[in-house]
């Protein structure tokens, strides 16, 4: 797959990306979040957007949007409730009064949206399509049009940079492929990822995605033949090249897999080991 890279951003800028779009990275890089969580002002007809504030204990990060709105925030976007993008929330909330807006079912006890959203439910001009995979509360925003660009922010469903990690029980891989193929459908210009930087052409990326889980799928299949075995023996023979930093995060992809897989009663678990159906 051909992902993109960019340039370390300036911490605490303000930066703009579209025409009435610009993102604030938080300094949270790591193996799992490339530069840092982006987080995107938004200009709405009711006043600025703020999507994902971004990780708790980042003061700076959350000064620095307040610097750059003037504290003015009309609503606190969250697109799924993971700790790298929900956890500045209250800090934000209790600094504006902003309302927090999110899917209708959390995906953490200590979050709970003022404004509920479905799937397909519009909010300050605005689509929210709920895209469960990577997170079960995970939401995209489409955007109609920025300069003529129709804007979906994909945060963490699609990103520029990277696959997205799929971990149960938060996460599901047969939602994960029907949430692709949700966006197959639709005609976005460019995605706004929530780490990484935009993504033009974004539905090349997407096919490839697919691709890529289900030749990865096939090749547990054909792990499991010779099994039975546990999650760490088929990550290990999978992912035999993969950076050490990664290798829990793609364990946790393999079980996605295999739950998927048992679901359509291609695979069986047998304890901690699992074999061919």
């Amino acid at each position: 797959m051909a992902f993109l890279t960019e340039a370390e951003p300036e911490r605490g800028a303000n930066l703009p990306v579209l025409p009435g779009i610009s993102r604030i990275v938080a300094n949270n890089p790591g193996p799992m979040t490339y530069f840092g969580t982006n987080t995107y002002l938004i200009e709405t007809a009711a006043g600025i957007a703020v999507l994902d504030p971004g990780p708790e204990d980042h003061p700076d990060h959350v000064e620095a949007i307040l610097r750059h709105t003037g504290g003015k925030i009309a609503s606190i976007l969250v697109s799924h409730t993971h700790h790298d993008h929900v956890g500045a929330v209250p800090a934000l909330r209790a600094a504006t009064g902003a309302p927090t807006v999110g899917f209708r079912t959390s995906g953490l006890a200590t979050f709970d949206p003022d404004i509920k959203l479905d799937h397909m439910a519009s909010f300050a001009g605005m689509l929210a399509l709920h895209t469960p995979g990577h997170a079960s509360d995970h939401l995209c925003f489409a955007l109609p049009a920025a300069n003529g660009d129709k804007v979906l922010f994909s945060a963490d469903h699609v990103m520029s940079w990277s696959t997205s990690i799929v971990s149960p029980p938060g996460g599901d891989m047969r939602d994960y492929f029907a949430s692709l193929n949700v966006l197959l459908d639709r005609d976005d210009d460019v995605y706004l990822p929530g780490h990484g930087p935009p993504l033009r052409d974004p539905r090349t990326l997407v096919r490839a995605m697919l691709t890529h889980r289900v030749i990865r799928e096939q090749a547990i299949a054909r792990k499991l033949a010779d099994g039975p075995f546990d999650t760490h023996t088929i990550m290990d023979a999978l992912y035999s090249q993969l950076n050490p930093r990664l290798r829990k995060a793609a364990e946790r992809n393999v079980l996605a897999h295999l739950l998927k897989m048992e679901t359509e009663g291609k695979a069986i678990r047998d304890g901690e080991r699992w074999r061919a159906a």
